[in-house]
């Protein structure tokens, strides 16, 4: 098996770790799996995870620094189906991303193809992360 699959086996067993700590290195490490499936599900779980919002938040900031078209689609999703409470901390963590050394310009750019997504629920959370990139500008 090629290093880059053992990898993607191992952080996706993390995922389902009891421990909040495994599952936030599961969230960095799968974030650049975003377009493949099984990744793209266990990310979603992680974005949502009810147990521990730094998983969310870190999962969220991981995904945002990727900067792919699929993995801000992922972060649009969760925020669509994100209470309030995780919903903060999915911002907080796209904040941290958009804010950091590097920054994220591509982010917009990202959302606006996400404005065309088939999936409502898609367009509905990539307008929302529109919303707080355009908040965080000068």
């Amino acid at each position: 098996m090629p290093e880059m699959m053992r990898g993607l086996e191992a952080a996706l067993a993390e995922a389902s770790s009891p421990s909040w700590t495994q599952r936030v290195r599961a969230g960095r490490d799968l974030a650049s799996f975003a377009d493949v499936p099984e990744a793209a599900d266990a990310l979603v779980r992680l974005l949502l995870d009810v147990e521990d919002t730094a998983v969310t938040r870190q999962t969220a900031e991981a995904l945002v620094r990727v900067g792919t078209v699929a993995a801000i689609r992922l972060v649009a999703l969760a925020v669509a189906e994100a209470d309030d409470n995780r919903a903060d901390w999915l911002h907080t963590g796209v904040y941290d991303a958009i804010l950091g050394p590097d920054g994220v310009p591509y982010v917009a750019a990202a959302c606006e193809k996400l404005a065309r997504d088939p999936d409502e629920a898609v367009r509905c959370g990539a307008a929302a992360i529109s919303e707080w990139t355009d908040n965080t500008r000068c």
